[in-house]
Order: structure tokens, then C-alpha cells, then sequence
């Protein structure tokens, strides 16, 4: 079992997936699974390292790789920064397990070609969505919504939801509101609508 985890091969494989779990985590925070599944396959990854023989100066260009991650979501030109994060995370991982010398990598180079190519990729394309995401202005003002007629999708008295402008919000209201009523957002109290039957 030992042989199977600590080949180069797969080590790498182990590393690169994870990090893309982690920038998965990054694009949709909040769901849990990306994170998870990153802790697990980094303490798989610590371990082949420790086990298996590595260049210290690829640590280095990793360290140099997260950096400049985190500094495309953080300057003025993130696409500069993405580039080289990227390409670091490639030279860093790829030469990261020693082979007979420093300067040739353990990994096989058709093997670092194909995962080092999808992987960025995908984290070009995946971090650019992001960055234009974050730019765009909201679709709706939040204040906008007081006056607008929806639907009660719940019965609504002290808790319920509407839809409400396309999205389903939670609503109050101080009266009794059947499922299926239309009804009017008479305020706002942070992302909880206060709401009256159209037609009580």
C-alpha cells in the first residue's frame, strides 16, 4: 500500500487536485464539500511529502504560487498576478519531488503536461469569472424592493418566505398570510421583508 501512495506520480496528482478543491472553495465559498475535500487530500499530500524526497526551492516557488493568488483578487492588474501564480503553481508542483537530481522532477513529464494544463485552465477561467462577478453592480437595490408585489410561498405570520422580484426572501408579517396570497413589501429590516396581504 505503502509503494502504491508514495509514488511521485500519484503524489502529484494528489497535490494539484487539491489545490484545485481549494480554488473551488474560493469561486463558491459556503458549501463545505470543496473545503473538506482539500483538508483531506492536503494531509494525503503532507504525508507523500514528508515520506518522499523534494526540493526545497519548489516549497518556495509554492509559497511564491499562493501569493500572488491571493494578490489577483487584491491589486489593480489580477490578471498579471493569475498568470504568475499559475505558472508558479506549475514549476512548483511539477519539480516539487526529486528525481535522481535537484533539477529533474520525479514526475512524468507527459503526466505533468496534461494535469498541469487542465488544471490551469481551470483556475484561469474559474478565477477570472470571479473577479468579473465581483465587479458587476447588484441587479436590484435592496431599498427598491419596499413596494413591490409578490407571492407568499409559505403561510406567513411571525416567519415565512415570498417571492419577491424573482427571489425567494424571508418575510414577516403582522397578520396572518395564507400560502398563495399575493402580497405587498411594506419594509425592510436587513434581508427580511415586512410584507401585507394584497388582499386580505
Amino acid at each position: 500500500m505503502d509503494e502504491i501512495l508514495l509514488n511521485p506520480n500519484l503524489a502529484y496528482l494528489i497535490l494539484v487536485l487539491a489545490f484545485m478543491l481549494i480554488a473551488t472553495a474560493i469561486f463558491t465559498p459556503g458549501t463545505g464539500l470543496p473545503e473538506g475535500g482539500a483538508a483531506i487530500l492536503l494531509v494525503l499530500a503532507g504525508w507523500e511529502v514528508y515520506n518522499l524526497p523534494t526540493n526545497t526551492w519548489a516549497f518556495i516557488v509554492l509559497f511564491m504560487a499562493a501569493i500572488f493568488f491571493m494578490l489577483a483578487f487584491r491589486q489593480n492588474r489580477p490578471y498579471l498576478f493569475l498568470g504568475l501564480s499559475i505558472l508558479a503553481l506549475v514549476i512548483g508542483s511539477t519539480f516539487l519531488f526529486r528525481g535522481e537530481s535537484s533539477g529533474q522532477p520525479a514526475v512524468n513529464p507527459f503526466l505533468a503536461l496534461v494535469a498541469s494544463t487542465l488544471s490551469s485552465g481551470f483556475i484561469w477561467i474559474g478565477t477570472r469569472k470571479t473577479l468579473e462577478a465581483r465587479k458587476l453592480a447588484p441587479a436590484h437595490s435592496l431599498e427598491g424592493l419596499v413596494g413591490k408585489v409578490g407571492e407568499a410561498k409559505t403561510e406567513i405570520h411571525d416567519e415565512g418566505s415570498v417571492q419577491v422580484a424573482g427571489e425567494l426572501w424571508s418575510a414577516r408579517s403582522e397578520k396572518p398570510i395564507p400560502a398563495g396570497e399575493q402580497v405587498r413589501v411594506t419594509a425592510r429590516e436587513g434581508f427580511i421583508l415586512e410584507v401585507e396581504a394584497i388582499h386580505p
